[in-house]
């Protein structure tokens, strides 16, 4: 039997979320979605539960991961009740109860203690740097080994108990009991839209291009970190690692301007109610691409040592993208959104069977 909570509402405003309530289900949304199927009736649906405050059928429910946010929905809703950004309201909701932690609620709900936790670590590098007497080949090498312990520690700490209590939420708590095989046949969906991001291109069939400055985007993000991980960009002396490096994190820092002047001009939808987590996360993408640009500048310049404040901002900026925002900000929805697709693939193969 679903349980219904009143109080839902109020505690989903804390999360951004625009005026539902003014939805009289008229079902406009659901017509104009070019995603919504017979079988996928949203985002109407994933209103209706909000209203009601069926918590569970949220948790165990992935259509809000299936929303790439295109704003047709919004602009069709003869109340303004803006169904698209409850769809975003919903998925950083759901990023606060996959989390183990218990820390991407915190930080979601309150800007103030998010700045805090950014100071706290910019204050951790700083001090760190001043320990080590701000010694340039200390310094990298430091930040070279924290690149590569911050990945695997979030990955295997974070991210696994995460995924788990996603797929438990969503699968197991569904009723779902899908053969092992369907998880091997459906992988091809995970990798095919983690990677492209296929379905927000089939949202945005008569503009492409914010599909293609996405994919771009996930490329030369991906590329740069192996690139400065596993092919030491700043430590290398092969002139392609070099070039390589260079382009990337041009390309980073170039979108990230753009997708910075969209949310600031708000000329469209889903620039229309940016939360704080919308502008740490691109705000810190571009001073990741425009910090690592400089620092390997300054390498090849020769005047690194004598300018080692570039690399300890880097270092703050890295520590702070590393420990905050990929573990606990908005950077998870690239995660949880390729997983969602993924275990909706493994749900639709189980009815179909």
């Amino acid at each position: 039997m679903a349980k219904v909570n009143p109080e839902f509402a109020t505690e989903l405003m804390k999360y951004g979320v625009g005026d539902f309530k003014a939805c009289f289900n008229c079902g406009n949304c659901t017509a104009t979605c070019s995603l919504s199927t017979n079988d996928s009736s949203f985002p109407r649906e994933m209103i209706r539960f909000t209203t009601l405050g069926l918590e569970n059928e949220i948790k165990s429910s992935l259509k809000p991961w299936e929303c790439y946010y295109c704003g047709e929905c919004s602009n069709e809703c003869p109340r303004q009740a803006n169904p698209d950004e409850l769809m975003m309201t919903l998925r950083r909701w759901l990023t606060a109860k996959y989390d183990w932690t218990g820390l991407s609620g915190v930080l979601y709900r309150s800007l103030t203690l998010t700045i805090v936790a950014l100071l706290l670590v910019a204050a951790g590098v700083f001090f760190f740097a001043r320990s080590a007497d701000f010694d340039t080949e200390t310094l990298l090498h430091t930040g070279h080994l924290f690149e590569m312990l911050a990945i695997a520690t979030v990955f295997l700490v974070i991210f696994v108990p995460n995924l788990l209590r996603m797929w438990y939420f969503s699968i197991v708590k569904s009723g779902v009991k899908a053969p092992l095989k369907s998880y091997f046949t459906a992988l091809s969906e995970l990798f095919v839209q983690m990677f492209t991001q296929k379905r927000a291109k089939d949202c945005d069939e008569e503009d492409n291009f914010r599909w293609l400055e996405h994919l771009v985007l996930v490329f030369a993000y991906l590329s740069l970190l192996f690139t400065t991980v596993f092919l030491n960009w700043f430590g290398t002396e092969s002139l392609f690692i070099i070039v390589l490096g260079y382009v990337e994190s041009f390309l980073i820092f170039v979108i990230t301007i753009h997708f910075v002047s969209g949310r600031i001009k708000r000329n469209k939808a889903l620039n229309k109610f940016s939360q704080p987590s919308d502008w740490l996360f691109v705000i810190w993408l571009l001073l990741m691409g425009l910090t690592a640009f400089m620092v390997r500048l300054f390498i090849d310049l020769n005047i690194l040592e004598n300018n080692i404040w570039i690399h300890l901002i880097h270092l703050i900026v890295l520590a702070q993208w590393a420990l905050i925002i990929v573990p606990f900000g908005k950077w998870t929805h690239f995660l949880y959104r390729s997983f969602g697709l993924y275990f909706a693939r493994i749900k639709a193969k189980k009815q179909s069977a």
